[in-house]
Parts: C-alpha cells; sequence; structure tokens
C-alpha cells in the first residue's frame, strides 16, 4: 500500500503541533535519564559543568531520540495507516514527504550539536543515528527481529546516552568502570524492551515482526525478559562488593529485588500486566541505575 497525498497537501508544511507530535517527546525521558546518569557518574561538579550537561541532553532526548522516532514513524507509515490511521503521517497531518525530510533534518541537527560536544560524543551520536535509522529503516528494520530491535534500542537509551553524559562533562574516554556501568544496564534493557512488545502482539503476528512475545508465546517471553534484566543488576551488585561499595550493592540488589516483587503480578498475565510493570518495576530499575551512577561517581571524583 502507498500513501499518495493530494497535491495540495504536499506543498503543505506540516503545524508545530503535528512536528511535536511525530518527535513523540514521552519518549525522551528514558535517553535523558541515562544521560544524567552519565553525567553523575563522571565525578564532576554539575554546577561547574552544567552548560555542557544541558547540551548534552538536549541531544540525548530532543534530538537524538526525537530523530529516532521520526525515522519509525516514516518507515512505519504503510503499517500505521492500516493500524493507528491516527498517527501524522497516515492522517495526513505531516504530508508528503516531509516525515523523512524532518526524520534527515534531526540527524543532521544532532550531529552538529554533537560536534561542539567533543570527539567521544560525536562518535556516539553517530553510533546512535546508525542504530536509530538501521532499526526502522530497510534493509535492516532491525525492529523485525525480538533480538536486534530491543538491543539497538536499548544500547540508543541507555547505554550510549550513558557514556555520552560522561564523555560530554569530562570532554575525554570516561573511565572504564563507567563504562562497564553503561554496558551492563544497557543488556538489562533489552528485556525492558521485550516487556513492550506485548501491546502488539497481534499487529506484529500479521505484519511478520519476530517479537519474542510472538515467538515464544506470552508467558516465556516474559519470564525471558525478567531474567536478562535482572542478571546484569547481579553483576552489578558483584562489582561493587569487588570495588569496595557495600551500600551501592545493597540498594542495587533491594532494587532487583523489588522488580521480582512486582514481576509475580506481571507473571499471572504478561500482556495485561506489562504496562503496569513498566510503571512500577521498570521505575524501581532505573533508580538503580542512579545509585550505581552515584557510587561510581564518587570513586572516579575522588580520583579525579
Amino acid at each position: 500500500m502507498v500513501l499518495v497525498s493530494p497535491p495540495s497537501a504536499r506543498s503543505q508544511a506540516p503545524s508545530l503541533e503535528a512536528v511535536l507530535t511525530l518527535l513523540k517527546p514521552v519518549t525522551w525521558f528514558a535517553p535523558m535519564w541515562a544521560f544524567m546518569c552519565g553525567v553523575v557518574s563522571s565525578g564532576q561538579s554539575i554546577l561547574e559543568t552544567w552548560p555542557l550537561a544541558l547540551a548534552g541532553a538536549v541531544l540525548a532526548g530532543p534530538l537524538l531520540c526525537a530523530t529516532s522516532q521520526a525515522a519509525n514513524d516514516w518507515f512505519d507509515r504503510h503499517v500505521d495507516a492500516i493500524n493507528e490511521p491516527g498517527r501524522p503521517i497516515p492522517s495526513g497531518r505531516i504530508p508528503g514527504r516531509w516525515g523523512f525530510w524532518i526524520a534527515l533534518i534531526w540527524s543532521g541537527l544532532s550531529l552538529v550539536m554533537a560536534a561542539f560536544l567533543g570527539v567521544w560524543v560525536f562518535g556516539a551520536a553517530l553510533v546512535g543515528l546508525a542504530l536509530a535509522w538501521g532499526y526502522s529503516a530497510p534493509p535492516f528494520r532491525w525492529k523485525q527481529s525480538g533480538w536486534w530491535g530491543p538491543a539497538a534500542v536499548a544500547v540508543s537509551y541507555e547505554g550510549l546516552a550513558w557514556f555520552t553524559g560522561a564523555a560530554v562533562v569530562l570532554q575525554a574516554l570516561p573511565d572504564g568502570r563507567i563504562i562497564l556501568l553503561a554496558i551492563l544496564y544497557s543488556i538489562g534493557a533489552h528485556g525492558i524492551m521485550t516487556l513492550n512488545d506485548f501491546k502488539s502482539v497481534e499487529g506484529d503476528r500479521v505484519m511478520g515482526v519476530r517479537s519474542l512475545p510472538v515467538q515464544l508465546g506470552a508467558p516465556t517471553a516474559a519470564r525471558l525478559a525478567l531474567a536478562i534484566m535482572v542478571a546484569p543488576q547481579l553483576v552489578v551488585v558483584g562489582l561493587w562488593l569487588f570495588w569496595g561499595q557495600p551500600f551501592a550493592a545493597l540498594g542495587v540488589a533491594l532494587a532487583a529485588m523489588l522488580q521480582m516483587v512486582f514481576a509475580q503480578r506481571l507473571l499471572r498475565d504478561p500482556r495485561r500486566f506489562a504496562p503496569w510493570f513498566n510503571a512500577t518495576g521498570v521505575l524501581v530499575y532505573v533508580a538503580g541505575m542512579l545509585i550505581s551512577a552515584i557510587a561510581v561517581g564518587s570513586i572516579v571524583g575522588a580520583m579525579a
């Protein structure tokens, strides 16, 4: 199915409200939170580095994350015309090829901002943009895989954002412990992204998207997602004990245990309670991220 806008609609620029809807500000929280964790983990004074931190937060959320949302909506426009015709592109509020051009323009703005924030931030932005476009655009369209799709989003929203937060204020390659924590929390976020797939099982099955709930069934996919979430946190607990930070280890362990308490309700009916778990268990997960960021920031800051 090919969408063809009327000639009058093609030449008409979209409204600011339609563009903002396309860029989905509600999705910016996750990478901006991870970015903030990166800033905290650097051990630098926020009062002294706030201009860089603010610019980096804009890069993580309103630029890079927004780019991924625009690209995803453009390449999903034919599917959305069937499943969600009220969205900006299929509804005609973003007419013609404006959706594609907005994604390209936001990609360019992201790279310009990243170039001003240092070579490590620019490199991370390049990787983030590659993941954003590869997730949605052919021939890759990693979103059709229950393994590669969640991995691309998890790395972009958690690991790269955390790395960028630290690199922005340090203006250098972050400490290895910071990078290791960012990687571990990215792995855990793969499970979170899988839980997001429960809301569209029927549509994914019809459109050939092989999400884990489609491949494995809801109960098995839910248990696997929880295991992927918790396992890296247990590694983090072990690292904090090894690094001589028992209070950080206790905080992360309690966060993981609380997630498992909330998971009991999720497992009773994964498709029904996945949104509830995203509002409870995931909230505790990101709280554990901040605990780890504060702890590693105290270590790195003391060494500076």
